[in-house]
């Protein structure tokens, strides 16, 4: 196996909003504080689970320069930069990396209609625009297409890529990319499952990326310590535990939608634990009510975070 150089624990840091829809930085703070001290790797800001495609230019810049003034260098701080197409990624990531990070997370294109042969280009061109590791996110329920493995393989093989954040769901794809892989020096596969990461730690995983990891920091460290030491008995334990605290992301009414009901939830959980204000979402995105909250403080006690 390599030696990748991010591993372990980088939750997807979570963007909270006070009751008037203003940003929250002295929760974002508490918030960076809990996934610190709870045993996180590193941070990965300005992704999906931040709602980053909802914040304003001015409002990326003020999380990300929250995330660097709280992180203090105590652990790697990677940044997502999303946008359609290459040119408006290399501008966005050469305006956010002035600010601070250690990496950078980068999609394919997205509402743009291209192919294999240009999502190649999109990548290149980015990593030569920049002078921190580039990240391949293969995120197809944003993107409407999932990165091919032999261009992810050919990426990595060529040092374009330091490694993919996989959150396509596709375990059979990880799989392949994990052991197509496996022997490209420095480089990462990391996953964004919520509940089988101990199958992807077992599948040469170099590290999780759970959004859930923001309300239990410390639960995902233990799993990822046990898969570590080959104690998968305990990993697996520690995993059931999580799979049942996901279900957090099942309580919304109909009209909360999908992408709401998960991030919503795990903001009502930080909220109802004490560690932001507010679960208050982007517009339009409607916000958990009372109803929610009391089903997940239910769930939160069940599993030992209350």
């Amino acid at each position: 196996m390599s030696s990748p150089l991010f591993s372990g624990l980088i939750p997807p840091l979570l963007t909270p909003r006070s009751a008037d829809g203003t940003l929250d930085l002295g929760s974002l703070e508490r918030l960076i504080n809990h996934l610190i001290e709870g045993g996180s790797h590193g941070i990965f800001a300005l992704g999906s689970s931040s709602e980053v495609l909802y914040l304003t230019n001015a409002e990326r810049e003020k999380v990300l320069r929250t995330c660097v003034e709280t992180i203090a260098g105590r652990v790697p701080l990677i940044v997502g930069v999303n946008d359609m197409t290459t040119a408006r990624v290399i501008d966005e990531a050469q305006r956010l990396l002035a600010i601070g990070g250690d990496a950078i997370v980068v999609t394919s294109q997205f509402y743009a209609v291209d192919n294999t042969f240009e999502e190649d280009r999109h990548f290149r061109a980015i990593a030569d625009a920049v002078d921190v590791p580039v990240f391949a996110y293969d995120v197809p329920v944003r993107t409407k297409q999932k990165l091919p493995l032999g261009l992810l393989v050919q990426l990595a093989k060529d040092g374009v890529i330091a490694g993919v954040k996989d959150s396509s769901g596709d375990d059979v794809a990880f799989r392949q990319l994990a052991l197509a892989t496996a022997d490209i020096e420095g480089f990462a596969a990391f996953t964004g499952h919520e509940v089988v990461c101990d199958g992807a730690l077992l599948s040469g995983a170099a590290g999780l990326v759970p959004g859930l990891g923001n309300v239990d920091p410390a639960g995902y460290r233990r799993l990822f310590d046990a898969a570590q030491a080959g104690d998968w008995e305990s990993a697996r334990q520690e995993q059931d535990r999580l799979a049942k605290l996901f279900d957090i992301v099942f309580v919304q009414t109909p009209s909360v939608s999908g992408g709401a009901a998960g991030l919503g939830a795990f903001k009502t959980a930080l909220q109802i634990m004490g560690v932001i204000e507010s679960n208050t979402m982007s517009q339009p995105m409607e916000t958990l009510g009372s109803e929610e909250a009391e089903r997940i403080r239910a769930i939160l006690a069940s599993t030992g975070l209350l």
